[in-house]
């Protein structure tokens, strides 16, 4: 008779500790997984999956505009926020029973229930008091927004938790932070119609990813009538029957009726008993692991946002499997968190792969740049002044593809296929290769053929 209720425990129902709860369960192990809010996660019930929804929702503004250039009269059009957020809702709904369905076909038992360890193989569940030991235990509760709690007036705001949940579209937005749900939710904003101001310390928007994809989205967002301020921030966030007024520390007064925070998440580490159990945090929160996503507890595992090592869904369900994988099913491997394929839902769209050209020339000390920033076709047509931007970073010695960074529609689909050929070492030579489709955007990154730049240390 074992001493352990469940050979594994998973606390926390999000991506990475779904996908591990079911490739253990069927590699035979006895599985149970704890979940407060609802299965599913930040992807799924407040992040990738919702925002996905709204920015769909918010393009249909300009492609009504667009139609005209091609013999379309659309007629008069509205929006109805409460529609959209319903359909939102049943949609979020529908995918959050699939996740309950798969884990218990999978044979996993789910407890809906906060969470918190007691000790290294013991689990206390809040809603009724029990304990449940277990041998070994999988942290995957995520990450939470940051919120500035020493700005004045800062209760005031909202974060990426409420925005899915507004009962109105407001007509005026400002928008907090320069990373991805930032300027993904300034796109958004404007889009259904709201007057809409981005906020940033920053110099410019989206650090970290290359200067030439930021430069240029920075400018197509203003082009689409947002406000983008960088180098500032609030001081402090007024109520007013009016609304609220952001003041800033440069001097402006932005009137707004809703403020949304993006400037980042904090691992979701707080009151969930790791000091008891005595796992090791980074200053950050942060629960540290090795390779096999093993913390300082023998028996304590974590993947995902919590270990704050690359926040992306696919790379919390890579870990999660992979954990699965090597603790249960006899197979050891671990995720590669290397020339890992990204988006931004931004408007104008990102796909990125690879390294920046900073990072590639301070890698490598030559880089050859190949780039084009061109008008789509579909705009000779409808008239709207929106350019495409397409980037490859050759070695010019070995002739290996270094990053692509695309900036236009579908960006996000081109760049998977990409991530593909550049895990395979692709040469600017395979590129060249590549018979053209045509006519097409990305024919563009089989066509240049003579760098736009080559760049020396």
């Amino acid at each position: 008779m074992s001493d352990f209720d469940f050979d594994l425990f998973v606390i926390g129902g999000g991506s990475g500790g779904v996908r591990a709860a079911r490739i253990a369960a069927t590699h035979g192990a006895r599985v149970g997984i704890a979940e407060e809010y609802r299965y599913g996660g930040t992807c799924v019930i407040r992040g990738c999956v919702p925002k996905k929804l709204m920015v769909y929702a918010s393009r249909f503004s300009e492609e009504f505009e667009d139609a005209a250039g091609f013999g379309w009269q659309v007629g008069e059009s509205s929006f109805d926020w409460e529609r959209l957020i319903d359909a939102k809702d049943r949609e979020i709904a529908r995918l959050e029973g699939i996740y309950r369905r798969n884990l218990e076909r999978s044979g996993v038992e789910l407890f809906d229930t906060r969470a918190v360890l007691e000790d290294a193989h013991t689990v206390h569940l809040l809603t009724d008091g029990r304990r449940i030991r277990a041998e070994r235990i999988l942290i995957a509760v995520g990450a939470t927004p940051n919120v500035d709690a020493t700005l004045p007036g800062g209760e005031h705001v909202i974060t990426s938790n409420e925005v899915f949940h507004l009962a109105d579209l407001p007509k005026r937005v400002i928008v907090a932070g320069g990373g991805y749900i930032a300027v993904e939710f300034a796109g958004i904003f404007a889009g259904l119609g709201a007057e809409t101001t981005l906020i940033y310390r920053g110099e410019e928007v989206l650090r970290g990813f290359d200067d030439d994809l930021r430069q240029v989205l920075h400018e197509e967002m203003e082009k689409k009538g947002i406000r983008v301020l960088c180098g500032d921030v609030f001081s402090s966030i007024e109520k007013t029957e009016d609304g609220l007024i952001g003041h800033t520390r440069k001097g402006e007064a932005l009137h707004a009726d809703k403020i949304m925070f993006a400037i980042g998440r904090r691992p979701n580490t707080a009151g969930l008993g790791l000091e008891a159990a005595g796992v090791e945090l980074a200053s950050s929160g942060a629960i540290i692991v090795d390779e096999a996503s093993q913390t300082n507890v023998p028996s304590i595992y974590a993947v995902g946002d919590v270990t704050d090592r690359v926040n992306l869904t696919p790379v919390a369900i890579r870990e999660g499997h992979a954990f699965a994988d090597s603790v249960y099913g006899g197979k050891q491997w671990s995720a590669d968190h290397s020339m890992i394929p990204t988006a931004v839902f931004s408007q104008p769209e990102i796909g990125t792969v690879g390294l920046t050209q900073a990072e590639a020339l301070e890698k490598h000390g030559a880089v050859d740049v190949y780039k084009a920033h061109f008008r789509p076709m579909k705009h000779t047509l409808s008239g709207r002044d929106e350019k495409m931007l397409m980037k490859v970073l050759v070695e010019p010695e070995s002739d290996k593809v270094l990053g692509v960074h695309i900036l236009g529609h579908d960006a996000g689909e081109l760049v998977q296929v990409l991530g593909i050929a550049l895990r395979m070492g692709a040469t600017k030579a395979d590129f060249d290769a590549t018979m053209a489709v045509h006519p097409t955007a990305a024919e563009e990154l089989v066509t240049m053929r003579e760098p736009t730049e080559r760049l020396r240390a």
